[in-house]
């Protein structure tokens, strides 16, 4: 086993057992994407790992792009481990093992349906898809088969944000080249449509959706995000705006600006500005460096913004910005957390209970006609939404049980 492994026991799992075969005592079921290769879930002193049976070679390789995509700070899930030199008890070679950590509260495409897939949800997981692939682009990842089955989904507030789950087929250059960046686009377009088209046959795509519409419209979407981020933009002496306005677009995309180039033409009063270097998570940073909560960049942009809202109510305009954080976690999101019932804080992660509470107030207070409060907003959700939704983190209970997690 090479690695990091922090769990001892998974040098004990039945590694001279094919995947396949494992005794259930020691997997849990977890929704799963479509894979051509055999994988399972393991949990282990409260951790869930999926394991991969692959060749030794791309096990490695797989293994070294996803710690370096790690680095680069790209959506992708976490290597753990490889595990080489298999054998059974007849001493007959077993293919090599991918160790990864599970990522909690995601979910692969498939198991988001429910009944008939809605328009506007498709729209939500393409965006989550095409921003994810121009992140890659970005960091010189080429991925080589881009789909919606080798993505994670985790809900993002109202959105969705996508990681890398499978990164076999991928290389990391120091800049992706033209030809690759169009190569998987094109393998994305024909990977989304046959995919829309295997919905469609199971009789879970809508009736409105047409499957070729749905993989053009992904080519779309990256296209607009990539040339919103790189392209040049050439504006007068006076109109400096414009470029303030640029960065705004970035910034509520997701990026920031780390860098400007301003290139005075000769001859004339233009300058061309282009953004150098770009990265996503402008308002997922600034909320991390205000309060410590890492979260997805929408959820932090949603929390951000009922943090304005308290500044205003409390009347802290002219205070301190990292005070008024402070109190916000203090007086508001830590109260309204802690509120959730034990037993009920495994159905969504704490900033996305938190986005669907002020959602839920934000409903009543409408059909009310006044703003009918936190706490009210806060017990009605509990009751009458909260309770029926699953599980989206895995369960984990003592080794006894082995519960599902339904989709």
């Amino acid at each position: 086993m090479t690695g990091a492994p922090s769990d001892p026991d998974l040098i004990r799992l039945p590694w001279d057992i094919p995947l396949e075969n494992w005794p259930e005592h020691h997997l849990v079921t977890l929704p799963r994407g479509i894979s051509r290769h055999i994988v399972r879930f393991a949990r282990l002193s409260g951790r869930v790992y999926a394991i991969k049976e692959i060749s030794e070679r791309y096990a490695k390789r797989e293994y070294q792009l996803l710690w370096d995509l790690s680095r680069l700070d790209t959506p992708s899930v976490e290597p753990v481990a490889v595990v080489t030199g298999r054998t059974d008890a007849a001493g007959e070679p077993l293919d090599s093992a991918l160790i990864t950590r599970h990522l909690q509260f995601s979910l692969p495409y498939r198991a988001m349906l429910s009944g008939t897939l809605r328009p506007d949800t498709l729209i939500r997981l393409l965006d989550a898809l095409a921003v994810l692939l121009v992140r890659l682009h970005l960091a010189g990842f080429y991925w080589g088969d881009c789909s919606l089955s080798n993505t994670l989904f985790r809900r993002d507030a109202g959105a969705f944000a996508a990681y890398l789950v499978d990164a076999e087929t991928g290389e990391l250059h120091p800049v992706i080249s033209e030809g690759q960046r169009a190569h998987d686009i094109d393998v994305a377009y024909v990977n989304i449509y046959g995919e829309m088209l295997d919905l469609e046959a199971g009789g879970f795509l809508h009736p409105s959706i047409d499957p070729l519409a749905f993989a053009d419209q992904l080519c779309e979407r990256y296209h607009r995000l990539w040339n919103e981020l790189t392209q040049e933009e050439i504006v007068e002496d006076v109109e400096w705006h414009l470029i303030d306005q640029r960065i705004r677009r970035l910034n509520s995309l997701g990026f920031d600006v780390a860098e400007m180039m301003v290139r005075r033409k000769a001859g004339t009063a233009r300058l061309i500005v282009r953004p150098k270097v770009v990265d996503a998570g402008h308002h997922q940073r600034r909320l991390l460096r205000l309060t410590g909560l890492d979260v997805e960049e929408n959820q932090a942009r949603r929390l951000l913004n009922d943090l304005d809202s308290f500044r205003v109510a409390k009347g802290l305009r002219h205070e301190d910005e990292a005070i008024v954080a402070h109190r916000w976690l203090a007086e508001t999101f830590q109260p309204t957390v802690h509120a959730i019932p034990q037993h009920l804080r495994g159905k969504l992660e704490p900033a996305q209970l938190f986005h669907e509470v002020l959602d839920h107030r934000w409903f009543m207070s409408e059909a009310e006609g006044r703003d009918v409060g936190l706490d009210a907003a806060l017990r009605s959700y509990v009751d009458t939404v909260l309770v029926y939704k699953p599980d989206e983190k895995a369960i984990i209970g003592d080794d006894s049980t082995a519960d599902p997690v339904s989709p």
